[in-house]
């Protein structure tokens, strides 16, 4: 395999209306809106579809130099030291992979919640839970308000949620939430147990811990109603209504709570620049940087990350191999890679998204 692993679309089905702008992305002559807004990209994560279990979708593919087509998963495992590399004493595990996505919503996405990491290991048997983070890409022309809901503004009681819960009253749910403008460029922390709800007609990349687990609040959108075993992660309304941080997140605390500002990492003369989008200080769960590249930049670092061309074109050098990078590419750059450069005539950005604590 080359030393830097570019991946192809890898579309999953979900239970909302999207992916017109992944389509264009992937050059169809009809793009359209569908149930696959998704495409997970370099995933390692079975998606967990109720009704699709026949369908064996999430898991990225790679095609090796033989030419044989094989889960990314397992070429990870063949060579865990060199691809994913170690944490202090230990090599990382494939726990430790972010799972990235690239998102298209052309409708408002279901009332949902996610458990936090100690929930899922105390409470579900599993090893992450799925705090999230949005990087916002692209807003649709005809979407004038572009917003997400994020936490309570105005927290009901546990009682209360659960009759609203029960009776599919949305409008009192939404009465909940303040929505929240956003635009390209701008990024976005959601920790586990915070309500949330992506609004119609945004493309963004999303960042998570490894696990498709979620509280589905929300039973029917666009006429989809999800099945009751997937509404609440096969488990019963009392836990559902644990994983939920009732705590009210006010107007006025919501960019410190939520929003994440860019902090320059490095910059040179010549107009290269790196910054740190989600850091320690964010969240232990994953990081996030943004390079952007306006001729040749040098960079050495120790974990591993997925790389995504947001802007322009160029090429990433690994010593005498070069891969050339078109927008919205994606990729894989090893562990065992200690040194590589961007190149650009024409300007790159390129997000970066790592393990935790990197």
């Amino acid at each position: 395999m080359s030393q830097i692993i570019k991946f192809s679309s890898n579309r999953v089905w979900r239970t909302y209306r999207g992916g017109k702008q992944l389509d264009i992305i992937e050059g169809k002559e009809n793009p359209q809106d569908s149930s696959f807004p998704e495409d997970w990209i370099g995933s390692t994560v079975q998606a967990r579809n109720v009704g699709r279990e026949e369908v064996s979708e999430g898991l990225a593919m790679v095609t090796t130099e033989d030419g044989q087509l094989v889960p990314f998963r397992e070429l990870l495992e063949k060579q865990q030291q060199y691809f994913l590399g170690d944490d202090g004493d230990q090599v990382r595990s494939m726990n430790d992979i972010p799972l990235v996505k690239y998102l298209d919503s052309a409708t408002r996405l279901h009332f949902q919640v996610h458990p936090t990491r100690s929930f899922a290991q105390e409470r579900l048997g599993q090893p992450r839970g799925k705090t999230e983070a949005y990087v916002i890409l692209e807003i649709r022309e005809d979407v004038s308000e572009p917003y997400i809901y994020a936490g309570f503004q105005r927290s009901p009681s546990r009682e209360a949620l659960k009759g609203w819960i029960e009776d599919q009253n949305i409008d009192a749910i939404e009465q909940c939430f303040d929505r929240i403008p956003v635009k390209p460029g701008e990024v976005f922390l959601l920790p586990g147990g915070r309500p949330h709800a992506l609004g119609e007609g945004i493309l963004m990349l999303e960042i998570m811990e490894p696990s498709d687990l979620a509280v589905r609040f929300e039973f029917e959108r666009c006429g989809y109603v999800i099945p009751e075993e997937a509404r609440f992660m096969g488990e019963d309304i009392e836990t559902a209504l644990d994983v939920f941080n009732f705590d009210p997140v006010s107007p006025e605390e919501i960019d410190r709570e939520f929003r994440c500002e860019p902090e320059v990492l490095s910059r040179d003369e010549r107009g290269n620049q790196l910054e740190l989008l989600i850091g320690a200080k964010h969240t232990s769960c994953f990081t996030v940087k943004r390079a952007s590249i306006s001729d040749c930049m040098t960079r050495s670092e120790k974990p591993f990350f997925y790389g995504i061309v947001i802007s322009g074109s160029g090429t990433v050098r690994i010593e005498n191999e070069v891969s050339h990078l078109d927008l919205w590419d994606r990729f894989f750059c090893p562990a065992g890679v200690k040194e590589f450069q961007y190149e650009s005539t024409t300007g790159m950005a390129v997000l970066e998204c790592y393990p935790g604590n990197s």
